[in-house]
Order: C-alpha cells, then structure tokens, then sequence
C-alpha cells in the first residue's frame, strides 16, 4: 500500500515546494491538497466534526497553482487534489488545468473531487446545494470527454456546450485518476462512475471491512484519508486491499512540519521506497 499526506497548504505554514520536497526526500508517495476558494462570514454550516472551523480552512492556498509549484522541484511525488470542489468550478477551465498540471508533471496527478459541506460558500459561486450531487455527475461526464475527446461536446442539465477542442490532453492515458471524496454518498458516485474512492479513515481497525463493504465488492481503488499513524491502522487497510493511506498533516511552519513528517515516516518506514 502506498502511503502519503493530506494537509492544507496556506500563506502561514510551510510553502507547497518546500513540503513537496521534504516528502519526497522522506519516501512518501503523494500529497494530497485541500481546497477552499473562501470561507463566509455567515458561518451557517457546521464545521465537518464539529466545534470551531480550523485556521486553515480560511487561508488554503489554490491546490492547482501549489502544485504546480511542487512539481516545479519533485520527480516522483503524486500530485492530488483531496478534494477539488468541483460543483463550485468552472468545468471547461478545470478540465484545463488538471490536464496542463498532468503535462508539466509528467502524468503525476490524481483528481480527487467532491461535492463539499460548506452551502453558503456553493452558493457564492451560484451553485444550488440542493442539486449539487446531480451537478457533479454531469461534471464528470463532462470533463473526462473533454479530456479524452478531440472534439468534445456535452448537453445536460448543467453542464451543455456544443462540439468544440481543448488542449492540452493529460498525459495519463485514458485521463488522470479521479478519486470520489466523502462517505456513503460518494462511495455509491464512486460505484456509478467507475471510479475511485476517497473516504475518512475509520478509528478502530475493526471497522475497516464494513466501511469497505460500502463499494458491494466492486474492485475500485480506495484512497483512505486523514488516518492516524497507527501501524494497526494501516495494516489493516493494507490487508482490506486499501490501494493508498493518506497521514493528515497539521498546517504547521516549516520547522515543525519537517519533525512532524519525520515522526510520520517512523511508523510508515517499512511501506515507504
């Protein structure tokens, strides 16, 4: 099992690069960035666990722009977005930029997507969150012919645009993996699409089968989230055929960072190459 970092990268912790850098010096596969284009001030929706909404989540940082940047100064390290709010996009830029990130990295990128918690921010972007899930399949859908079609063209909904070409194309072949974020929801969008999973991890190792059972035996990668370090943990998820498990990483200053990512590839060394 592969094994990686999901954080935030902001203006007030360690910079994209440098973090790109320290990972891949420390053998970690991925990192995975966070997205939110702003936070407001209304505060009607809860915080995802509760209590008050972390720093981070205010000062996150673009993932595509970041990483970049972090492919800039790495040659192995995959780049993943965990998750981009899709729903709150404009898809046909979008489709752009995952596949110009694809190019310049060399077919390094995973496109984790989700619909998101926060309804006041979906509706700054003039996005109804009651059809927000109906939004995101056609998303889908709509991004991957513009990434694998020469002449792309997709009526929905939505999503509509007559025939029309987009360059460049991703370099994975037939597109950058897409990852579904979330719970039960995206596990049955995962199912419906073919494609990846992106839940929590579970706390108990003995969970782990039944949170898995969710994709009904279809033979989907999963992408495991914000799991803590316990070689238990990650056993477990290695032996439920998990395919990646991302450490969370507090948004921290670069000194800090760097004794926590050591801390980090102590408990994950034997699956780190």
């Amino acid at each position: 099992m592969k094994i990686g970092i999901t954080t935030f990268v902001t203006d007030e912790g360690i910079s994209g690069p440098k973090l790109g850098v320290a990972l891949e010096e420390r053998g970690f596969e991925s990192l995975f960035l966070a997205e939110h284009s702003h936070i407001p001030a209304s505060r009607k929706s809860p915080a995802p666990g509760g209590g008050e909404l972390p720093r981070p989540y205010y000062r996150a940082v673009d993932p595509f722009v970041a990483l970049a940047a972090v492919a800039a100064v790495t040659e192995r390290l995959i780049l993943g977005t965990g998750v981009t709010l899709l729903i709150q996009r404009d898809v046909i830029h979008t489709a752009k930029e995952v596949a110009t990130l694809d190019l310049i990295s060399g077919g390094r990128v995973v496109f984790g997507v989700g619909t998101g918690w926060n309804r006041e921010e979906m509706a700054d972007h003039g996005t109804d969150p009651r059809t927000r899930g109906a939004l995101l399949d056609e998303q889908l859908d709509a991004i991957r012919a513009i990434w694998t079609d020469d002449l792309a063209e997709f009526h929905g909904r939505f999503i509509d645009f007559e025939p029309m070409y987009a360059w460049p194309k991703p370099v994975q072949q037939p597109h950058p993996p897409i990852l579904l974020g979330g719970a039960e929801a995206a596990a049955e969008r995962a199912i419906r699409h073919g494609v990846g999973w992106i839940p929590a991890a579970v706390t108990d190792p003995a969970d782990i089968p039944a949170q898995l059972s969710r994709l009904h035996g279809r033979d989907l990668p999963v992408t495991v989230a914000f799991a803590a370090p316990d070689p238990a943990l990650i056993d477990g998820y290695a032996e439920a055929g998990a395919q990646r498990l991302l450490f969370g990483l507090a948004t921290q200053p670069e000194p800090e960072t760097l004794r926590a990512l050591d801390e980090l590839a102590k408990v994950a060394g034997q699956y780190l190459v």
